[in-house]
């Protein structure tokens, strides 16, 4: 995917942020039975002074970014059945929204973490949490020139909002097709990968498919005071230069090196 660059270095655009959301609400895709959810419930934190500059303007955003949104989903919905479909098999899954309708909230970042000219985007399938779900993050920051996006959540105790009282255990830093990445840990278990089609992630990587769906795993294992890690793809995991045994949890350093299938490099760095 082609770096999205915004019209004035360190001046976030609104067609940027719509590129993110649609992003975000494919990364966020959960597979069910007769349908696939999108999510519905966005929130998108700003750099102090682009929320100052911006609040006049939030809701021709909102209209837009719902406008584009509808859009996306039609198309997915529009798609030319598969050879499955074509031969007998079972019909396409349709897109919808749980939510009666799109919902877009904007804050201002009180922590700190996102640069001006970026966005950090959440999103969750519905007002109300769905079980074992536990939305989409995105984030894009220091773009050259500095514009940004995701990873693709207002307040409220939905799972993975990023809350000021949140404790942060470790950042993630990293470059996938959409450009420099930041992720921070806040839950003591999380999942990295591609995402999609059923595998719901904590960290989405947009990136290609020797990228497994759910690739690997990070925990912090608070009684021995260590984080660990265990690879579970296809193409393996890298610690140090080292690869890891398949399904073999091993103890993660404070900083360290993760190779994702010799795709994409993680810089982990535990908090203290």
């Amino acid at each position: 995917m082609p770096k999205a660059v915004g019209e004035a270095q360190g001046k976030i655009s609104g067609r940027i942020i719509i590129e993110q959301l649609i992003r975000n609400m494919e990364l966020g895709q959960f597979e069910m039975g007769y349908s696939i959810l999108a999510p519905c419930i966005f929130s998108l934190y700003l750099h102090p002074d682009d929320y100052t500059r911006l609040t006049g303007v939030f809701d021709l955003i909102r209209q837009d970014a719902k406008q584009a949104l509808v859009a996306r989903l039609a198309q997915l919905n529009a798609k030319p059945l598969g050879l499955g479909a074509l031969r007998g098999g079972k019909d396409r899954k349709p897109f919808r929204i749980a939510g009666k309708d799109w919902t877009f909230e904007f804050f201002p970042d009180s922590e700190g973490v996102v640069p001006l000219g970026d966005v950090e985007i959440h999103s969750e399938l519905n007002e109300t949490p769905q079980p074992g779900y536990h939305g989409t993050k995105t984030t894009l920051l220091d773009r050259e020139p500095s514009v940004g996006s995701i990873t693709g959540k207002a307040g409220g105790a939905r799972p993975e909002t990023r809350q000021s009282g949140d404790r942060v255990y470790a950042e993630i830093r990293y470059e996938d097709d959409s450009g420099p990445q930041l992720y921070l840990m806040t839950r003591d278990e999380i999942s990295v990968g591609r995402g999609g089609e059923g595998a719901q992630v904590s960290l989405a990587l947009y990136t290609n498919d020797e990228v497994s769906r759910e690739h690997l795993r990070v925990r912090l294992d608070a009684a021995q005071k260590r984080f660990v890690i265990v690879d579970q793809s296809m193409n393996g995991t890298w610690l140090n230069g080292k690869r890891l045994a398949r399904g073999v949890e091993e103890t993660l350093p404070p900083k360290a090196q993760i190779s994702v299938a010799e795709v994409i490099t993680l810089q982990f760095e535990a908090r203290q």
